[in-house]
């Protein structure tokens, strides 16, 4: 079978919700943030996401996987942060990138857990370090740096509307 918990089952099936709250944010709002309720959700469920991830120890002890849980939980609180304190500024840029950023970090234990289990018996990946699983996670930064590169030109457009009325 799969090789999972009750608990891994409960802490995917929360990621997958999260990340369909956040890709629905990003289409419908251009971004993801907490003022939005697509938005609100995905913020809880990520943080809920790296929290259960915490518990988690496939492979016995604290790891990579633990710190990206602790790095996602740190980079939503700095863009929560960032969205209440101000829309000026840098904040508005911390908030935009920052929760998008954490979408990105969705991709890496979905690839690696995904790739390393599936198709049974035949795993598309045989660990973590593998080449094509690098390669993909790559691939996947390179579509946040493009979208980053959207939002940023997306705020600077509303800015410069903003300042010309």
């Amino acid at each position: 079978m799969l090789n999972i918990t009750s608990f891994g089952i409960f802490h995917t099936a929360v990621a997958l919700v999260a990340v369909a709250f956040g890709l629905i944010a990003l289409f419908m709002h251009g971004e993801i943030g907490a003022r939005t309720q697509s938005g609100r959700l995905y913020v809880w469920l990520t943080a809920v996401t790296a929290i259960t991830g915490l518990f988690i120890f496939r492979h016995g002890s604290f790891g990579p996987p633990h710190v990206l849980a602790i790095m996602t939980l740190l980079v939503l609180a700095i863009a929560y942060v960032a969205e209440r304190s101000s829309n000026t500024g840098i904040a508005r840029y911390v908030a935009v990138l920052g929760y998008s950023l954490t979408l990105f970090f969705h991709l890496i234990p979905g690839l690696t857990e995904t790739g390393t289990r599936i198709p049974v018996g035949h795993p598309a990946f045989t660990g973590p370090e593998d080449p094509t699983l690098k390669a993909l996670v790559g691939a996947g930064f390179l579509v946040y740096l493009a979208g980053a590169a959207i939002q940023v030109a997306r705020i600077r457009r509303s800015r410069a509307l903003a300042a010309s009325t």
